[in-house]
Order: structure tokens, then C-alpha cells, then sequence
């Protein structure tokens, strides 16, 4: 049986970083949110190209998450508020939509890290840092 291959440099913090990313989604907005924040400042500067890669894109897109919760909140309220007819339809097309396409993404941003590759989000993902490569 051959022997197992070297993990690549920084695979724990890739996977923390894309682990924070779906706590942030599914169980502990903001929490979450801070602490990815935390680490992605704690190791923008010293990341090699997957850390930099993965924390670039959780951040990122934990931010676009927000950025949408607000915009939906803002259609509920232009459209009548709380109590108005049109509630139910915008939240169940949010979370239908966007939020399970997001941690979707997460979920394989997750299984490229522990892979040890890098993974950009579509649409939305910033660049990937030099000398890391999207497979």
C-alpha cells in the first residue's frame, strides 16, 4: 500500500475558513461571521495561495450573503412591510433560491478545501491569488 501523500501547507485553515462560512449560514450568524473575519486578518498576510484563496472567497461571499438578507428585508419592506400579503413569497424565494444555492457552495468550497484545492465562488468570487489553480 502506498503511503499517504503530505497535506498540502495550510488545508486546516482552508477547511476552518470554509467551515465558518456554512456556521455563518446555518447556525451562528455574526458569531461565525466575526470569527472568520478574525482569522482571514489574522492570516491575509502569510497565507500560502489555497489559505488565501479560501478565505478570500468565505469572506467574500459571507459578505454577499448579508449584502442580500439586507436587500431582502428591503423588498419586504417596500412592499408592505411585515404584515403585508407579499412576505411569505419573498422569504420562501430567498431561502429557496439564494440561501441554499449559497451554502451549496459552501458545501463543495468545504470539499475542495479538504481536497487541498483551490475553489472559486461563480458570479461572485473574487480572483484567485497566483499560484493557485482552480481544478
Amino acid at each position: 500500500m502506498p503511503p499517504l501523500a503530505e497535506p498540502l501547507p495550510g488545508v486546516g485553515v482552508a477547511v476552518t475558513a470554509q467551515a465558518l462560512y456554512l456556521i455563518n449560514l446555518l447556525l451562528l450568524p455574526g458569531l461565525a461571521f466575526l470569527l472568520l473575519l478574525w482569522l482571514w486578518a489574522a492570516r491575509r498576510n502569510d497565507a500560502p495561495p489555497l489559505v488565501a484563496a479560501h478565505l478570500s472567497q468565505t469572506l467574500s461571499g459571507s459578505v454577499w450573503a448579508g449584502m442580500l438578507l439586507l436587500l431582502v428585508n428591503g423588498v419586504i419592506l417596500l412592499w408592505g412591510g411585515y404584515r403585508g400579503p407579499h412576505v411569505w413569497v419573498v422569504v420562501i424565494t430567498y431561502f429557496t433560491l439564494c440561501h441554499s444555492l449559497l451554502v451549496l457552495f459552501g458545501a463543495y468550497g468545504l470539499a475542495k478545501a479538504m481536497a487541498g484545492q483551490c475553489w472559486r465562488f461563480p458570479l461572485v468570487g473574487r480572483p484567485l491569488p497566483a499560484g493557485c489553480l482552480e481544478r
